[in-house]
């Protein structure tokens, strides 16, 4: 049995599972899932249970719980500073961290109108006053940090930045959002990644808000 628990919501909706989820994959970890369904009556509860703030995702390694998706993945990247997942340059370690937040704690406009959904297909919603400012503040971020690092990934190799943008990358493909040729590159190339192919392949297309 591993010594890792890592508590998700649905895969085809639970942005916040997606973060950690890549992370601990990237790191190589052997983990069990403990999968909460988000659109049961009886959620708010069962999520009590296991985590008393409530909330997925959370990780239990040995007697220790940790919750919130940003604190669990810099938990792995101290647990594996063999993986880099964060920049080893320190400027490029600030930046990573700067637009790791922002994501975290940012975006709502973008989160309301566009919820994930991982195997649908919907139309681009009307791209006006703060989810056109949203849009295209990712845009400028994935496109700024491409341009610092050349690629492939935000910050050259895959990081917890990439991680934590994930689901706009799914949210994008849903809703069918235009990016630029370099932009859209970057979000196939995500797609493209296992462990991303993994977790779609794991989705089921009734779990829709």
């Amino acid at each position: 049995m591993s010594d890792f628990s890592l508590i998700i919501g649905n895969k085809n909706a639970s942005s916040w599972s997606l973060r950690p989820w890549l992370v601990m994959k990237e790191a190589g970890l052997e983990f069990e899932e403990i999968i909460v369904d988000l659109f049961s009556g009886a959620r708010q509860e069962k999520i009590r249970k296991l985590n008393p703030a409530g909330r997925v995702p959370a990780l239990r390694h040995g007697g220790q719980l940790i919750w919130d998706s940003l604190a669990i993945c810099e938990y792995i990247a101290e647990l594996a500073p063999d993986k880099k997942l964060w920049p080893e340059d320190r400027a490029a370690r600030a930046r990573a961290r700067s637009v790791s937040a922002e994501m975290h704690a940012g975006f709502p406009t973008l989160r309301g109108r566009m919820p994930m959904a991982c195997l649908q297909t919907y139309p681009t919603p009307q791209l006006e006053g703060d989810l056109l400012w949203e849009v295209g503040r990712i845009r400028q971020i994935w496109r700024e940090c491409l341009e610092a690092s050349d690629g492939p990934f935000l910050f050259g190799h895959f990081t917890i930045a990439d991680a934590m943008y994930a689901p706009v990358v799914s949210r994008y493909r849903t809703y069918q959002v235009p990016l630029d040729p370099p932009l859209q590159a970057y979000a196939e190339r995500m797609l493209e990644q296992t462990a991303m192919k993994d977790w779609f392949r794991e989705c089921n297309p009734a779990d829709v808000e």
